[in-house]
């Protein structure tokens, strides 16, 4: 038995954070479900910005679209949507077995509207009804800014994806953004089913440290917060609230793990995806991290629900320098900047890639 079964029979879903074209159209993607127990897909705008500048499998529909579309930004959904709601039947087996708890595709709005929540929540539903499939996620960061779209897109009934999280302070306040808005719809009586998921990014908290403490602790930060964050979440999921909101009909708000890739080129290559085994949560991984775990992975012990030896590791770094609370707070800043960053990029590509084909007809 491979070790994502393993993995997926001890709880976790298994999700690929990777799409492009040539994933759908050469059966990769069909191959790591039937496989390698792939119940779930995520995307962001460096992955979209890769697949483009990788080849032409994108021409023949941007010239196709080109057209029609009135930005740059527009045609990139297009393009985007095609892929999304492609990966998203292919997963709708796995959705329906699982009753909606299960295979979901992710898409983001653009980042360049974090500051803005009534145009976020707009560009949300817009994105949700276009693809047309209940198995989509809408991809919202966690910031401060983001907090109010979340829970106004939970009480509209979109489902999402709650993105760029680096500490339990943060998970807990997307997490209560969701409660408000599913508490929202079972006081208006809507339905509470809801589905979403919050990710909490992993390896980046490695790489900030990285030459700044002593080697006993190198690539222990990540796995140490995230047991943190699994605490925190096993501890919310108990509380009467949100036992009462299950009770209505609510789902619990899913924690997903990400940036679960190993970034140490001297570390195991599948060194957070061992470390962060845990039964109903998610673990997005990149398309090489899911091959060599599939190829020579262990699942191990399983996250400790009361976060294990979490807080004396903690301990150790604010020892060794490393306030840990400030770092989160710049992770999540700088992860937000470089969404935008990503973000432009993509567009620019779009834009280039559209000029070059108009020009050859």
């Amino acid at each position: 038995m491979k070790a994502t079964q393993k993995l997926h029979e001890l709880g976790q879903s298994i999700w690929l954070d990777n799409i492009t074209r040539d994933l759908l159209t050469t059966g990769t993607l069909k191959r790591y479900i039937d496989e390698m127990s792939v119940t779930g897909l995520t995307s962001n705008p460096t992955i979209f910005d890769s697949a483009l500048k990788s080849g032409a499998a994108y021409d023949a529909a941007i010239r196709d679209k080109r057209r029609r579309a009135r930005s740059h930004e527009e045609l990139f959904f297009d393009l985007a949507l095609e892929d999304i709601t492609r990966a998203a039947d292919l997963l709708r087996a796995t959705y329906e077995r699982t009753c909606g708890v299960d295979g979901f595709v992710s898409l983001e709005v653009s980042p360049l509207l974090a500051h803005d929540a009534k145009a976020t929540l707009a560009q949300a539903k817009e994105l949700a009804a276009r693809a047309g499939r209940p198995n989509l996620l809408i991809k919202i960061p966690g910031t401060v800014e983001g907090l109010r779209a979340i829970e106004e897109a939970i009480f509209a009934g979109v489902s999402i994806n709650v993105t760029l999280l680096f500490s339990p302070e943060q998970y807990i306040a997307a997490a209560e953004a969701y409660l408000r808005g599913i508490e929202r719809r079972i006081a208006e009586g809507l339905a509470p089913s809801v589905t979403s998921v919050a990710s909490l990014f992993v390896s980046r908290w490695d790489v900030a440290v990285m030459g700044k403490v002593p080697d006993s602790l190198i690539n222990q930060l990540g796995i140490a917060v995230a047991r943190r964050t699994y605490k925190a979440y096993c501890d919310l999921i108990a509380t009467p609230r949100y036992l009462r909101a299950m009770n209505a009909g609510a789902r619990p708000q899913r924690l997903l793990l990400a940036s679960t890739g190993t970034k140490d080129p001297k570390a195991s290559d599948i060194l957070y995806v061992k470390a962060l085994a845990a039964p109903q949560t998610v673990n997005t991984m990149p398309e090489g991290t899911l091959r060599a775990f599939a190829d020579h992975g262990e699942v191990g012990e399983p996250m400790p629900a009361d976060g294990g030896d979490c807080e004396a590791v903690l301990g150790r770094f604010e020892n060794a320098g490393i306030d840990v609370d400030a770092l989160a707070v710049r992770l999540q800043d700088e992860g937000a900047d470089a969404f935008v960053k990503s973000w432009n990029d993509l567009l620019a590509v779009t834009a280039s890639k559209s000029a070059a084909l108009e020009k050859t007809g």
